[in-house]
Formats: C-alpha cells, structure tokens, sequence
C-alpha cells in the first residue's frame, strides 16, 4: 500500500519575525504539488498570512519562527492528534528541525514519510480552572503583585515543602532547560523521564529543587496573598489567583502528549545549550584551553 499524499498544512507563524523567504518557500513547494495550506489556531498568533483552517483537517502543521512559535503550534498539533515542524527563522533552537533555508528538502522528506516522530510528554495541571490544562514546557505559578505566595507542595501523598516567596516552576524534562534552569533548577539529560519542581525565591528555609517521578503526583495548596498570583502554561497566562483564596492545583506528566518532526541530525540538547552558550564552561577550564592553545601556537613557530 502506498503512502497516503499529502494534502493540507496547517500554518503557525510568529508574530513579528521576518518570514518571507520561508512562506514563499512553502507557497511554492506547495502550489506545485497541490498541497493546501491553512492557517490554524495556536494561543498568541494573531498574525494572518493565510486562509483559516482547521488543524485536525491537516496532515501536518508547519511552526515559522522559532521556539516559542513551534512550541504554540505543539499545543495545537496535540490537541489534533498532528505533528509539528518546526522552521527556525533565526537561529537553530531545541525545537526547530530545520532552518528556513532547508525548507524545500524538508517537506520533500515529510512528503515521502523520510523522517521519525520525536515525542513529548506535557505536564497535565488540574484544579485551575474546570478542564485538565496542558504545557510541554512548564507551569509556573508566579505572584501577580507585591507580596508573596504561599505554598504547600506534596509529592505522591507526601509533604515536600511549604515556603513563602515568588512562587514555583514546575518543568518537563524539555522545559528544564528553560525557566527552572534560569531560577536554579536542574536540567533533565535526554532521555531522563520525571518532572522538575523549582520555587522561586523562597524567602528562608531549606528549599532545594526536586525532580519527581515519570508517574508521580504533585498536590500544591495556594495562598496567593495579597497581591494575588497567576499560572502560566508555557509562558502564557492560563488562571488569576484571587486574593486570599487559597486554591488546590495538582499536576502529572502525560507521555507522548505532542508530536515533533524530526529527520535524525538535529542537535543534540546539551550541544544547543552549549551553543548558544547557556551552559558555559568555568573560566578556569576556558584559562587552561587558551594556555595551551597559546603554548601549541609557539612551539609550532620554533
């Protein structure tokens, strides 16, 4: 049996990014193979560039942009049940499989089936509001104004923490390179299952990051204080917080949630950060590098 021909691409695009040379690309791969290509849904892109369409009548959504865009059209292509491509128009991020410049040679792989799915687990947030919420990089509950937020974390039925401060990030392996590693959490190698919970600036007391279990349950009682708080999902604003009403959030990791294309030579994880230089070697390491490289450069001139 043949493979089924494409048909329809759903298209997220960032909101002020240069794009041209990217959407010409894809018009022009797609008018020439009679592929349709819609503009779908994704939280945060109100830019138009296309006709609407929906995702679940899709066979692919293409992400132009970069991390952020690819990462909103993840929750549209999870809802759908599509995967995602996503395009850097920019530099390479941990997301994007291919640059702008790649673009043609990688619709032809995705055309023939030439490439593998990469799947992403998502953090499942119920309590704050009345549906399951979902995030594939994080959920930060965060104070909304001056004051603190209070909160009581248990893991599998456990206390864990209680603490005062600026609130908690609760990160997949994928988000744990994100804001859990800038607020001092660990980053998840690739590979690793579990979660990452880090608070933010915990005001006294012993309050290490914690990484909890592929199937664990996290309860976390909310006092936003006086100033209130709000959740985020993915950098988003998901729920405000009332005042003085403390709430009851409970979260969990959903396996193979969203759906990433990959062609098997993006880079790796720890080989982005390094890259883009969010893990740096200590300076006395980068000393001894230059030393020697110093001291190989003058024994070669002799």
């Amino acid at each position: 049996m043949g493979r089924p021909r494409l048909t329809r691409f759903g298209l997220v695009v960032h909101p002020e990014r240069e794009l041209e040379r990217a959407l010409e690309t894809l018009r022009r791969w797609s008018e020439q193979r009679g592929v349709e290509v819609v503009q779908v849904p994704a939280p945060g892109q109100d830019r138009r560039v296309a006709a609407p369409g929906d995702a679940a009548a899709c066979d692919a959504i293409v992400a132009l942009g970069g991390d952020g865009t690819t990462l909103a059209a993840l929750r549209t292509g999870a809802a759908a049940g599509k995967p995602v491509i996503g395009v850097a128009c920019g530099s390479l991020g941990a997301l994007t499989a291919v640059t702008a410049d790649d673009l043609s040679d990688a619709l032809d792989r995705v055309a023939t089936g030439d490439w593998t799915p990469r799947l992403l687990p998502a953090l499942a947030l119920d309590g704050a509001g009345g549906e399951t919420l979902t995030a594939v990089n994080d959920v930060v509950i965060v104070r909304q104004g001056a004051g603190q937020v209070s909160a009581d974390v248990g893991v599998d039925g456990e206390r864990f923490i209680r603490f005062a401060g600026d609130g908690l990030v609760v990160a997949t392996p994928l988000g744990s390179s994100a804001y859990t590693l800038a607020a001092g959490g660990p980053v998840l190698a690739p590979g690793a299952l579990g979660f990452v919970l880090t608070p933010l600036s915990p005001h006294g007391g012993c309050c290490p990051p914690l990484v909890a279990g592929h199937a664990s349950r996290v309860t976390i009682e909310v006092d936003p204080g006086h100033g209130g708080a709000r959740v985020e999902l993915d950098g988003r604003i998901s729920a405000q917080l009332d005042p003085h009403a403390p709430r009851g959030l409970e979260l969990g990791l959903l396996h193979d949630h969203a759906t990433l294309v990959a062609f098997g030579e993006e880079e790796s994880m720890l080989g982005g950060l390094r890259r883009r230089r969010v893990i740096i070697d200590s300076p006395r390491m980068l000393a001894r590098e230059e030393r020697k490289a110093l001291a190989d450069a003058r024994a070669a001139e002799r």
